[in-house]
């Protein structure tokens, strides 16, 4: 895939370093990778030109600002075909912050993050259950993050 989009090695050194440190400026990354500061900022623009890069985000810790609940839901379509339709209204959930179209017992599967367990309760009764095209769905909450990594793009 990447040769298609013409991504060579000091690309995917760029993204392996930002992705760990976003806050690095281009100076210091073109530093530690031996090339300019400049280098660094038109292989940047890029890739987001590309698509490649969408953004930079701040991890944060949730817990601290009131989010204690992260759950997990599985969902079941009455129809696979109802995919789009149902993704769409999933999408107005503030809360559900991830989905993936799955293969296996579920047909989505979707993080959602809350302050307390009856935020969640709300969630799950009064609005995933009203959409039409699911189904059924199963919740499991989450007890602890025991890590959170991004993947190695350098071979």
């Amino acid at each position: 895939m990447s040769h298609n989009l013409n991504i060579d090695k000091l690309d995917l050194q760029i993204i392996s370093e930002m992705m760990s440190n976003a806050e690095i400026s281009y100076a210091d990354l073109g530093k530690k990778l031996f090339v300019s500061g400049g280098t660094i900022h038109v292989r940047m623009k890029k890739l987001q030109e590309l698509g490649v890069v969408k953004g930079t985000k701040l991890h944060v810790d949730l817990k601290m600002i009131g989010y204690d609940v992260i759950a997990f839901i599985g969902i079941y379509l009455e129809k696979s075909s109802m995919y789009d339709t149902v993704a769409k209204e999933l999408r107005k959930i503030p809360e559900m912050v991830r989905l993936n179209y799955t293969t296996g017992s579920y047909s989505m599967f979707a993080e959602i993050i809350c302050k307390d367990i009856t935020q969640l309760r709300r969630i799950l009764h009064d609005e995933l259950q009203k959409i039409k095209g699911i189904e059924r769905t199963e919740t499991l909450i989450s007890l602890e993050e025991s890590f959170y990594r991004t993947i190695n793009v350098v071979e």
